[in-house]
């Protein structure tokens, strides 16, 4: 009489390893399924569009350099205004189409409280492209 050790295998013992085989093919064939049809899956419909040639007409935006002295004297373009003309000039340019750019130049010295001032007038007139124009630091 053999005697059974627990080492031993039965016939009756489950298989305790899973087959791989069967997946791994499911899964290449799978990969090939989407591989065909993924390329169908754009919808875009050919057509034979007339050939022109024409280059696009950009026109650059007015700009209107506005400059603020330390002492807090404005330069619209070069001309010195007073703060009342402001309002009026700024008014004038937020109604011209395109709406121009404000490049604001302020020296180091000018208070903030003036610079605020010149961006809260030129918001409420409705130009709200403004641009600060600085000097590169020297090396």
């Amino acid at each position: 009489m053999h005697s059974a050790s627990p080492f031993e295998e039965d016939g009756d013992s489950a298989l305790a390893e899973i087959n791989m085989i069967p997946l791994i093919d499911i899964m290449l064939v799978l990969l090939v399924i989407f591989i065909v049809t993924a390329p169908l899956l754009t919808h875009s419909v050919k057509v034979d569009l007339p050939k022109a040639s024409s280059t696009p007409t950009l026109t650059p935006p007015e700009n209107i350099q506005l400059a603020i002295d330390g002492a807090g004297q404005l330069f619209w373009n070069g001309e010195a205004i007073a703060a009342q003309e402001l309002d009026l000039r700024l008014q004038a340019a937020a109604a011209r189409s395109p709406q121009p750019e404000l490049h604001l130049r302020a020296e180091r010295t000018t208070a903030y409280e003036k610079v605020a001032e010149v961006m809260s007038t030129a918001a409420q007139h409705g130009l709200n492209r403004i641009a600060f124009v600085t000097e590169p630091r020297r090396q």
